[in-house]
């Protein structure tokens, strides 16, 4: 029943339909910045945890077409969408960061865009990630940053007004559970997507088993 889903599936389910309109200079400007980190190889494989309607799968599939995409959100509704956008070769499943329901070492990048702040078990969620990477493979997280005051102002807003919501992670702060959480060759990046808003990319390699 709708008052028993958690309530980010609640509130990204309401909105679907109208998500890429409502938000589309955000969209644009975070698939912008995580496709320009990836680096795939032709017969190369890509998931995208939390690929909402399936933007930045598109993108993706576009600029390597020899290659295979999955994408996994806990939002039936906003997977819906994404079905009718992407081609039938990619393999959409609903599924929670936690939990993900591929074999280890299947993928050569895992990609997470604007998903990463809402996770109640960050590590878990990376330990996920590495499972699912090959050695050697690479992470890419794009999400808000709370090195900008807009970030820390909208944060402290939502942390009262929002079930959904529950945190905001600075460049350091990525570091650092990146680095614990077993990644080597960390790289974040922080930069302003619009004169007040705030993001950051982290680039990371699955170290070997």
């Amino acid at each position: 029943m709708e008052e028993q889903r958690d309530p980010v599936v609640r509130q990204y389910a309401r909105g679907a339909r109208d998500y890429d309109r409502r938000w589309s200079s955000y969209v644009r400007a975070t698939t912008r910045e995580t496709l320009a980190r990836v680096q795939l190889h032709p017969g190369g494989r890509l998931l995208d945890i939390g690929c909402g309607t399936g933007a930045l799968l598109e993108a993706l599939a576009a600029r390597y077409p020899q290659c295979a995409f999955a994408g996994v959100d806990s939002t039936p509704e906003m997977l819906a969408v994404a079905r009718e956008r992407l081609p039938e070769a990619v393999d959409l499943r609903a599924a929670h960061a936690e939990r993900l329901p591929f074999a280890e070492a299947a993928f050569d990048a895992v990609v997470s865009c604007n998903m990463f702040h809402y996770l109640r078990e960050p590590k878990a969620a990376l330990a996920e990630f590495r499972r699912v990477l090959k050695p050697g493979g690479r992470l890419i997280i794009t999400d808000w940053c709370d090195d900008y005051l807009a970030c820390k102002v909208c944060h402290l807003f939502l942390s009262v007004f929002d079930p959904a919501h529950w945190t905001v992670y600075g460049t350091t702060r990525c570091r650092n559970l990146l680095e614990e959480s077993g990644f080597s060759g960390i790289r974040v990046e922080a930069y302003r997507i619009s004169w007040l808003w705030g993001m950051m990319t982290a680039v990371a390699v699955n170290e070997s088993m």
